[in-house]
């Protein structure tokens, strides 16, 4: 584990600037693959200065696999934005962020098939404990009509890019610097966005001034202090970690809709988030005490 920085502390810092990501999309009028596409776009424009300055030369280095895997996750990554974007034409601020955010449904899966990574009973428990939890707060949302179920089914395909993309992340990040692994993702994914937009025909140009700067708040404050801080910590820890921690984010994610988009906050809400920062934090707690364990028995 890097000493100079905690991977738990970039994690937090992930999970609350992350939580902003669906306000921002409410708040812009393009549309989703647009709103996607410029939040990636500035991302790489921000990050390029840097990359050029000190990170380009590890180009050469990267193997024919790493560079598949970080096309990859980039391509699910631009997806996952445009479907879980695409979500909250249909559905709330608070539901959309839950669904998307049932990551370690695929995630334990996903390690354990990919990294043989196994899970203690008490946190199997705790993870299935706080998904309970996150199907209360969107409950009220399954019964309200057709439209707002279509939206809950894009965020959950949603929610399994993301997870895929942060999986070949856990394998790549590995080898590759933060900064290099980030720009290199982060580019085949606004690429991926601009053959989306381009293909669906959506304008790129002509959206007001407030749009532009929702776009370059997307990119600087859940892209770039959001995303990145997962990517330089799925080096240190396990995907399955970060896909817990993430179920925070509707936590945050509902408290600003309430204040900002005056969406109200059901009694559902309440108890799921309840539940799920409960169960959230026995996770982390058991995780951290099997890694002391471990790191005792060395």
């Amino acid at each position: 584990m890097n000493k100079w920085f905690n991977p738990y502390v970039a994690l937090a810092v992930g999970v609350i600037t992350v939580s902003t990501s669906a306000i921002f999309v409410k708040l812009a009028d393009a549309p989703a693959g647009v709103v996607a596409f410029y939040r990636l776009l500035f991302s790489v424009i921000i990050l390029l200065p840097i990359f050029l300055y000190k990170y380009v030369g590890e180009l050469k280095d990267i193997s024919k696999r790493d560079w598949l895997f970080s096309m990859l996750a980039g391509i699910f990554l631009a997806f996952h934005f445009i479907l879980w974007f695409e979500s909250l034409n249909y559905t709330s601020v608070a539901s959309s962020t839950v669904l998307v955010t049932l990551q370690p449904l695929f995630a334990f899966i996903g390690t354990y098939l990919f990294f043989q990574e196994r899970l203690s009973k008490k946190a199997i428990v705790s993870g299935l404990m706080a998904i309970v939890g996150s199907v209360i707060i969107s409950w009220g949302d399954f019964r309200i009509s057709g439209m707002a179920l279509f939206g809950d089914i894009l965020a959950l395909v949603a929610c399994a890019l993301v997870t895929a993309y942060l999986l070949f992340g856990q394998d790549v990040r590995k080898r590759l610097s933060l900064i290099t692994y980030t720009f290199i993702v982060y580019g085949f994914c606004c690429v991926t966005l601009l053959f989306y937009v381009l293909i669906s025909g959506d304008p790129l140009t002509g959206y007001s001034s407030d749009d532009w700067i929702w776009f370059i708040l997307l990119a600087i404050i859940p892209t770039l202090l959001g995303h990145s801080f997962f990517n330089w910590a799925v080096k240190y820890i396990s995907t399955n970690v970060i896909s817990m921690s993430i179920l925070f984010e509707p936590i945050g994610a509902a408290v600003l809709a309430y204040f900002i988009l005056n969406e109200m906050v059901k009694w559902t809400q309440f108890a799921g988030g309840l539940l799920v920062m409960l169960s959230v934090g026995y996770f982390l707690k058991d995780n951290r005490k099997k890694k002391s364990k471990l790191k005792a028995d060395i």
